[in-house]
């Protein structure tokens, strides 16, 4: 079966992790800083750390945004669940707002309208790769006072108003899982200008605890002192992962310049194709990392995703689906989350399949992929008619 994504690993990765596993260091050593580095130096910030996976970096920057019980953090609806359990793991809720349908990022507007006095927090998220209104969601959190937090684990690769992404956000969380832009099997990282947030990040990532004398609250101690200053967690990436990491960072922007060339060729072979919706082009303001390709069915047609879905799937392509509305799952539910909250989320929702998009995808598998989709789609009309 054609995969919608799948990892994109090299000779040069696996030296990369097997010279680390000849090393002397597994954890705790001299490839994580390095790794930081390179993430740093790409995006531009001045600080990047290392987590075990995107969800654990997000739950760090909250922590050190100070988040806590009783306050609120606005996310979008179409996303990823971790985006939201993030905010409920130190106690806040999370408010949804809804998106703009072309897009499928944060409408601002929204946003602004769900903001009260609990607020502390706005967390856009780059859906499929495609950079957020930054320009407009900073505007907001600076008039508002909130710390923006910016869920990127799609866009690492993308550029906004010619910068890459991760440096219009106070953190920027990253994800290096399989099918994202470059992987450490599992991993993430927030970037940074901030260095309180950085000595807060590092500090969450390692149990709480404290190797930096100037910090300690005991001044009396000996070189083998380590002070627990928070309740933190194991959250560290280790050398091995961070050795992949840096290897793949070499090759990044490779992989989003073939992205990108798969999403144009979509395009062309798509674009008279009836009922169906594309993926905004790129612009000068907002170039996508392409981590998804999402297409919509319109009009009735959006009534037949699911026998879409199943179709293209029998005909092995594994297409997907990008999201249900977090609050829709049962655990929101339960929490007292209703349906009709961000409406034009769950009219994407409900018409949206992602094509497969990957670095390897072979011209001739993604005339497959298009040209499967249009005798279903021509199946489906004939229903209709």
């Amino acid at each position: 079966m054609i995969p919608y994504s799948t990892q994109e690993v090299s000779e040069a990765d696996v030296r990369a992790v097997s010279m680390t596993l000849r090393s002397s260091h597994l954890t705790q050593g001299p490839a994580v800083e390095r790794f930081e580095r390179a993430i740093a130096r790409y995006t531009g910030a001045r600080f990047a750390v290392a987590f075990s996976s995107g969800t654990a970096a997000l739950h760090a920057a909250y922590f050190a945004a100070g988040i806590k019980s009783g306050d609120e953090v606005i996310v979008p609806a179409l996303t990823f669940a971790a985006s939201a359990n993030a905010a409920l793991y130190v106690g806040a809720r999370p408010v949804f707002a809804d998106i703009d349908p072309e897009s499928a990022t944060i409408d601002p507007k929204d946003a602004g309208r769900k903001i009260t006095q609990r607020t502390r927090v706005l967390a856009p998220v780059d859906y499929g790769g495609r950079p957020s209104d930054m320009r407009t969601l900073a505007s907001i959190a600076k008039k508002r006072k909130l710390v923006l937090i910016l869920d990127a684990a799609h866009s690492l690769g993308a550029h906004y108003r010619g910068r890459p992404v991760g440096n219009d956000a106070d953190m920027t969380m990253f994800s290096f899982h399989p099918v994202k832009s470059i992987t450490t099997g599992e991993g993430g990282a927030i970037v940074t200008n901030s260095a309180t947030y950085r000595r807060k990040l590092l500090l969450f990532r390692h149990h709480g605890i404290s190797k930096e004398p100037s910090t300690f609250v005991e001044k009396k101690h000996g070189a083998w002192y380590q002070e627990m200053q928070v309740l933190g967690y194991n959250y560290r990436l280790s050398d091995i992962q961070s050795a992949l990491g840096e290897s793949q960072m070499k090759r990044l922007d490779a992989h989003i310049e073939k992205r990108r060339h798969l999403a144009k060729r979509y395009r062309t072979l798509l674009r008279s194709t009836p009922h169906i919706a594309l993926p905004p082009e790129d612009t000068r303001e907002k170039r996508s990392a392409w981590h998804l390709y999402p297409i919509r069915l319109v009009g009735a047609y959006a009534k037949s995703r699911d026998s879409v879905f199943s179709q293209l799937r029998e005909n092995g392509i594994g297409v997907q689906v990008h999201y249900l509305p977090v609050y829709m799952h049962q655990y929101y539910r339960r929490l007292g989350y209703k349906k009709g909250l961000c409406p034009k989320a769950e009219a994407y929702a409900a018409s949206e399949i992602s094509l497969p998009i990957f670095p390897s995808l072979t011209e001739r598998d993604q005339k497959f992929v298009v040209s499967t989709l249009k005798d279903v789609l021509r199946k489906i009309r004939k229903l209709h008619d």
